[in-house]
């Protein structure tokens, strides 16, 4: 089990391309700075489960977008967490992108295999004084909590209990797991001081390709966890590191992801990364009305092509026109 020392310096970040200039939130010029130059546009599946139509929907859009404005389309399996991932799932994405005719950039990076960048980049913050452990069980939290939920509907976090330093040596030196979790007050100022007192927001674009900018407030995520028990990451932290590493441009993907923006535009200032543009697209639900999940075992896209439905099916069932 790892031992919780706080770092006395920052560390380089991992990132080969920097030609993107962080977004300030400066208005109109940022924005245009940050529509300049070649799109590259990822699609980002985890491999814990089939593809579904609404996966088709977001692969589509992305794809279809990088395409039309000249840009790159990259493919990113987000694999952090080994105990759900299966290889089954992953040649089925493979498989499933290829028969919607969903063409990508080789090679296609696997998070798995980037644990040290994603280390790099929680260190840094803890450098900062951002990031504390935290031993908590899903109990305590939900008892602490009071009801309160963040926007994922998660019992939402508020602050550390504050063990002494006998007890935390003590707890680490006997093994019991802990998650880092982000002192959400400091980063929040740390980040406005970077940002010299300017607002954070995010840049985000309508189905009509406008952009508007949207205050964020990662205040509603309580003291999100950074680093997980189980996971030298979380899902949070691993993609906005990747997404600069891998220079997209512009994020297209699910309205459910977009209150994540808020925290995911907090990492990126903290950690002096570029800021893309971001679309968040409908959704596609099932007839009650709930948004398609794996872990509803919604119909897959394999089933609906061994029922013998077409990519022009697909379209048409969730909403796009013929290719």
């Amino acid at each position: 089990m790892r031992q919780w020392v706080r770092p006395q310096a920052r560390l380089a970040r991992d990132s080969p391309r920097q030609a993107q200039q962080p977004f300030a939130g400066g208005g109109a010029s940022a924005i245009i700075a940050a529509m300049s130059g070649r799109a590259v546009l990822r699609f980002a599946p985890s491999p814990n489960g089939e593809l579904h139509l609404g996966h088709a929907l977001s692969a589509l859009i992305g794809f279809e977008e990088a395409r039309a404005c000249g840009g790159r389309f990259l493919l990113r399996i987000e694999d952090i967490d080994a105990s759900r991932t299966r290889a089954e799932f992953v040649s089925g994405i493979f498989a499933d992108l290829t028969w919607l005719g969903v063409v990508w950039e080789d090679p296609v990076v696997f998070q798995s295999r980037r644990m040290q960048a994603y280390r790099q980049a929680a260190e840094r913050l803890a450098a900062m004084g951002l990031l504390y452990p935290c031993f908590a069980t899903r109990r305590m939290i939900e008892a602490a909590a009071c009801g309160a939920r963040d926007p994922d509907g998660a019992p939402l976090y508020l602050g550390p209990s504050h063990p002494s330093a006998d007890e935390l040596a003590r707890r680490q030196a006997s093994g019991e797991p802990f998650a880092l979790r982000l002192r959400m007050g400091e980063a929040i100022a740390l980040a406005t001081a970077k940002l010299a007192g300017q607002p954070l927001r995010f840049c985000e674009l309508d189905e009509m390709g406008r952009a508007h900018e949207v205050p964020a407030r990662p205040e509603r995520w309580g003291d999100a966890v950074i680093v997980r028990k189980d996971v030298p990451a979380s899902y949070h932290l691993a993609v906005v590191v990747d997404d600069a590493w891998q220079g997209v441009t512009r994020v297209c993907r699910g309205r459910d992801l977009y209150a994540a923006t808020d925290l995911h535009r907090l990492l990126q200032v903290l950690l002096d990364l570029p800021a893309p543009l971001y679309r968040h697209h409908r959704l596609i639900t099932d007839a009650m009305g709930r948004k398609l999940a794996k872990s509803a075992r919604s119909t897959s896209l394999s089933s609906l092509r061994t029922e013998g439905l077409t990519p022009i099916d697909i379209r048409r069932l969730i909403g796009l026109p013929a290719a």
